[in-house]
């Protein structure tokens, strides 16, 4: 079973920047990919930011030149700096892992930007 940890969430103003922390624990034998997902209320889960062990990274449109997606694979964490928040990047955002093709999720963390 693989656990997945998520932190850094919370409030700021738009315009302002946060970083998101996920960190996978459990049997990890071997970490496919890891990214970030979101869900806003009312709108279907969508990807934000993944990144494969071998380092190619796939992003959203919406947040293409404002986030990076990064991976420390001896720590088995994967990070998200977000920067120019906008009002409509509020949304609780979801860490994910595939391993061994397998998919698994955090709990979620929330991020609210105030405009």
């Amino acid at each position: 079973q693989v656990q997945l940890v998520e932190s850094g969430g919370g409030l700021v103003q738009a315009g302002g920047s946060l970083r998101l922390s996920c960190a996978a624990s459990g049997i990890i034998f071997s970490i496919d990919s890891m990214g970030w997902f979101r869900q806003a209320p009312g709108k279907q889960r969508e990807l934000v930011a993944t990144m494969s062990t071998a380092g190619t990274t796939t992003y959203a449109e919406s947040v293409k030149g404002r986030c990076t997606i990064s991976r420390d694979n001896a720590k088995n964490t994967v990070y998200l700096q977000m920067n120019s928040l906008k009002s409509e990047d509020t949304a609780v955002y979801y860490c994910n892992a595939i391993v061994v093709s397998r998919t698994y999720w955090g709990q979620g963390t929330q991020v609210t930007v105030s405009s």
